[in-house]
C-alpha cells in the first residue's frame, strides 16, 4: 500500500478515496501528534477547520472536526475561507493545528484533506507519516468534560484575515493605495469568491466580478486560474487594467493584462522580484522557483540582479528553501507564490493585491511590466513505457541531453523528469523558437523511448 498523504495532503474522488470515516481517523491522529501542548501548558489544545464550497467538503469538514473534538481538542470551524486564510488564522488565533478541507485546483469530485501545525505552516513528510502511523493506534479516548467543545466562526476571524491583507500594501482608513484601478476577478466559484473581491474594493479598486456564484459543483468549472479564458475576454470587453484569477481554493493566481494576454506565474513573480529589490526589500536578492520555471525568467532576473534558486517541483519545496535560506520571495510558474513577510503559503489575493500595487506605484501598464519577463517557447513531451529510473545514469541519454544542451547554449534549456509515480519521463526543452524546442524535445524523446523501454 503506498503512503496516504501526497504532495499537498491527502487528496482523492471524495467519498471513495477520501471518506468521511477516513476524515473522522485523520482528526483523530492529527489530534495526538500535532494537538499535544507545550510542557506546561494549562489550556486545552485548539483546531481551526475549513474547507471550500465543493459539496463534499460539508459532511468531511464535518468528520475531521468530530475527529478533533473526540480526541480532546477544541474546535473553531470557519465555514468557507481559502486556503491561505486558515494557514494565516491558525497562527493569529493561536491555535495548536489547522484543518483545510479542499482540492484545490481540482474538479468538483474530488476532495482533500491537509494540515498545518502551529504558525500555519505545512508539514514536513515526517510529521504526515507519524499522523498516518497513528491511524492504526488503538487509544483510550477522553469523555466527560474531556472532550473537545465545537463552535462556528460568525465571519470575524474572515475579516480579520481581509484586514491582513489589505494592510500589507498600507491601506488605511485614508490611504486606498489601489484607487484608480479597473481590475477583472475571476474566483473560479471557489473559496475567495466573497473575500477576494472585497480585499481588492477594500483598497480602493473598482472591481468586475465574474465566476463568483458558488453552488457546490461549480468550483473550477471552466472557470479560474485553470480556465483563464473568460476572464481574459472580460478584461477586454470591460477595459479593465487587468485581471486575476484564482483557483479553488486561492492559494494560486494568474493575471491577464489589459489586452486579454495571459500573465503567468513565473512573470508575476519576476514583476514582484524586481519591485522589492527596487525597495532594497528582497532578501539576499534572490528569488527562489523550481527547475520548471522558464529559462526567461532566470534570464530576466540575472540581468536584474537578482539570484534565482531553483527546487524540486513544488510548493513544499520552495518554502523550505524560502525558510532555509531566510529569503522572502518564491514560487512557482502555476501562480503558487509565497510572500514569506506576510504569509507562510501561497497566497492568491495576496499575490493579486501585490501586484496590483506594483502596477499602480510604476504608473506602468501590467503588459509592459511582463514583457521584462520574457517567456522562452517550451515544448514538454511525456514518453510513455519506459523504466524511469534509469533517466539519471543511462549512458545513451545522458549523452543526448549533453549534445542537445551544447546545441542550445545559453540560449536554451533541458530538463528529464521521471514521474514519481507512473513508468514515465518527461522531456522538457526550452528553445528562443518555437520550432527548435519542439526538434530538439522530438530528438530527446525518441532516444528516451529506446534506450529506456521497458
Amino acid at each position: 500500500m503506498g503512503r496516504l498523504f501526497g504532495t499537498d495532503g491527502v487528496r482523492g474522488l471524495a467519498n471513495r478515496d477520501v471518506t468521511a470515516a477516513l476524515a473522522l481517523d485523520l482528526g483523530s491522529a492529527a489530534a495526538h501528534v500535532l494537538g499535544a501542548g507545550d510542557e506546561g501548558a494549562t489550556h486545552r489544545p485548539r483546531a481551526v477547520v475549513a474547507r471550500d464550497p465543493r459539496v463534499s467538503g460539508e459532511f468531511l469538514s464535518a468528520a475531521v472536526a468530530a475527529g478533533l473534538a473526540s480526541a480532546g481538542v477544541d474546535v473553531v470551524n470557519l465555514g468557507v475561507v481559502p486556503t491561505p486564510a486558515l494557514a494565516y488564522l491558525v497562527g493569529a488565533m493561536h491555535a495548536d493545528l489547522g484543518v483545510m478541507v479542499s482540492a484545490s485546483h481540482n474538479a468538483m469530485p474530488d476532495n482533500g484533506i491537509k494540515f498545518f501545525a502551529r504558525g500555519g505552516l505545512k508539514l514536513d513528510d515526517q510529521v504526515e507519516d507519524e499522523i498516518e502511523q497513528h491511524l492504526h493506534v488503538q487509544r483510550e479516548l477522553p469523555v466527560g468534560a474531556e472532550v473537545g467543545r465545537m463552535r462556528t466562526d460568525t465571519g470575524i476571524a474572515a475579516q480579520q484575515y481581509v484586514d491582513h491583507l489589505t494592510a500589507s500594501i498600507g491601506t488605511t482608513a485614508d490611504h486606498r493605495p489601489l484607487e484608480g484601478l479597473r481590475i477583472a476577478v475571476d474566483a473560479a466559484n471557489g473559496a475567495a469568491s466573497q473575500i477576494g473581491p472585497e480585499a481588492l474594493r477594500a483598497a480602493g479598486a473598482d472591481v468586475v466580478v465574474i465566476n463568483a456564484s458558488p453552488d457546490g459543483r461549480n468550483i473550477n468549472e471552466k472557470a479560474g486560474s485553470t480556465h483563464p479564458e473568460q476572464l481574459q475576454a472580460v478584461v477586454v470587453a470591460a477595459e479593465a487594467d487587468f485581471g486575476v484569477a484564482f483557483d479553488g481554493d486561492a492559494d494560486r493566481c494568474l493575471a491577464v493584462d489589459h489586452g486579454g494576454v495571459l500573465v503567468d506565474g513565473d512573470q508575476i513573480l519576476g514583476i514582484l522580484a524586481k519591485a522589492l529589490k527596487d525597495e532594497g526589500r528582497l532578501t539576499g536578492d534572490t528569488l527562489v522557483v523550481t527547475v520548471m520555471s522558464n529559462l526567461g525568467l532566470l534570464l530576466a532576473m540575472k540581468k536584474a540582479g537578482i539570484a534565482t534558486l531553483q527546487t524540486g517541483v513544488g510548493d513544499r519545496y520552495v518554502l523550505e528553501a524560502m525558510r532555509a535560506g531566510g529569503f522572502g520571495l518564491g514560487g512557482e510558474q502555476s501562480g503558487h507564490i509565497i510572500l514569506a513577510e506576510h504569509a507562510t503559503t501561497g497566497d492568491g489575493i495576496l499575490t493579486a493585491l501585490h501586484l496590483a500595487a506594483r502596477v499602480k506605484a510604476s504608473g506602468r501598464r501590467l503588459a509592459d511590466l511582463a514583457a521584462e519577463i520574457p517567456r522562452l517557447p517550451q515544448t514538454l513531451v511525456n514518453v510513455k513505457g519506459v523504466d524511469r529510473s534509469r533517466a539519471g545514469d543511462d549512458d545513451g541519454v545522458l549523452a543526448a541531453v549533453a549534445h542537445a544542451e551544447s546545441l542550445l547554449g545559453d540560449t536554451g534549456r533541458v530538463l528529464l523528469r521521471p514521474s514519481g509515480t507512473e513508468p514515465v519521463v518527461r522531456v522538457m526543452v526550452e528553445a528562443a523558437t518555437q520550432t527548435q524546442a519542439d526538434g530538439v524535445a522530438e530528438t530527446l524523446a525518441a532516444v528516451v523511448r529506446e534506450r529506456l523501454a521497458l
